[in-house]
């Protein structure tokens, strides 16, 4: 292929990808104005609309070893006896 003819194909290829992601931000901007909508009524009603951005904060305080004493070594089977 020569070289313009690549630039042709390239610039098609931008063209295609420019009117791929103006169609996406219309789509998201349409459900975005759907849930607007939404937590508008939600508010109305007085219930608190879900939040699904919360973080949960994770402890560094080690697990209590208590949780795994029943547990067996998941494809070992239980513990004190030998894997078959």
């Amino acid at each position: 292929m020569s070289q313009q003819v690549d630039l042709t194909t390239i610039q098609q290829c931008l063209d295609e990808l420019v009117q791929r992601v103006e169609k996406l931000e219309r789509t998201v901007d349409q459900l975005s104005g759907a849930g607007d909508q939404r937590r508008d009524s939600t508010a109305a009603s007085g219930q608190r609309p879900p939040n699904r951005a919360e973080l949960v904060t994770i402890p560094d305080v080690p697990y209590d070893n208590t949780l795994w004493t029943d547990s067996d070594d998941e494809g070992l089977g239980v513990r004190d006896r030998r894997a078959p």
